[in-house]
């Protein structure tokens, strides 16, 4: 999958998380386990953007949505289930709601995934008008709800029992058909439209030069806003560029110049190769990260968007 077709997945997710005001990020990963494309809304917690890859990649490479993964792993023996996140780390938070994507041949190509402060099985949202989370006349969460309806898929429940949640919240199950389903304006989102901005910059002059890169923006304390991989990029490209990012990021310096021994401090370690640079960009304050090819050129790359 494209990542050009991926945003237009995710922007579609967006819209409809903004029009129900919850606050998330989305994930495409490939059927190899690479992040495609990856976005944080305007005002999501950090931390949202990691659930939503890991469930992404559990559906892309189980080929199964994650529900079914989830209710798998938890019945196995407890040395199993810790037994597969040891050999396959990227499935660290197993969670239900992430499905599996098809090309036009019915081949599962990707794994799409929700996640975030206030995306997740709930319906309790904070001002929620409760006629958005029915789903053609039945109950829904937010989660599987914004998922299911960017992916046009009628909606299924994936996190249990949607009508005891909406009778603890509402006191009682609608009966009408809700507006969950109807279309979602565009949402105002400006920090995650300049970072992909800069995302397109960078993919530009990586064009321009014949190479395959990969780029995070991240924000100041080091978690991704924006992430997409040009095809053709090899698969740890979009490691690097985290990588690299999240150094520059938190310390407020180019990645290179960042002591590897204070990289390995973070909560997840940074990475002190050439290829991150700081933001300072108030509205987009963090730093951008650029993985693929030679870590020199992937600097030289990123130097040139920035200035």
């Amino acid at each position: 999958m494209n990542y050009t077709d991926a945003r237009t997945l995710i922007d579609r997710a967006i819209d409809k998380a903004a029009q129900i005001g919850a606050r998330g990020a989305f994930a495409v990963v490939g059927s190899d386990g690479a992040v495609v494309s990856a976005s944080r809304m305007d005002g999501d917690e950090a931390g949202g953007m990691a659930r939503a890859r890991s469930k992404a990649w559990i559906s892309a490479t189980q080929q199964i949505p994650s529900t079914v993964h989830h209710d798998r792993v938890w019945k196995l023996p407890p040395p199993i289930g810790v037994g597969f996140v040891a050999c396959s780390p990227e499935a660290n938070f197993p969670g239900a709601g992430a499905m599996p994507l098809r090309d036009g041949s019915g081949e599962i190509v990707a794994g799409f995934s929700a996640s975030g402060c206030s995306i997740g099985p709930f319906v309790d949202l904070p001002g929620i008008d409760r006629r958005h989370l029915i789903a053609e006349g039945k109950p829904a969460n937010a989660e599987d709800l914004i998922v299911q309806w960017a992916l046009g898929l009628d909606y299924e429940g994936q996190h249990g029992d949607d009508a005891n949640r909406w009778q603890e919240t509402f006191g009682e199950l609608p009966t009408e058909a809700g507006l969950g389903y109807s279309d979602a304006p565009a949402a105002a989102q400006p920090r995650h439209l300049q970072a992909v901005d800069l995302v397109d910059r960078i993919v530009a002059e990586a064009h321009r030069r014949d190479v395959r890169v990969a780029v995070t923006v991240c924000d100041r304390g080091g978690d991704p806003v924006q992430q997409d991989a040009m095809p053709g990029s090899n698969t740890a490209a979009s490691i690097v560029a985290e990588a690299v990012a999240r150094s520059a990021a938190r310390f407020e310096l180019p990645s290179d110049e960042v002591r590897a021994d204070l990289a390995a401090l973070l909560p997840i370690p940074g990475a002190t190769a050439p290829g991150g640079l700081p933001i300072r960009a108030a509205a987009l304050a963090g730093a951008v990260g650029v993985g693929g090819p030679a870590p020199e050129l992937c600097r030289e790359i990123a130097g040139a968007v920035l200035g």
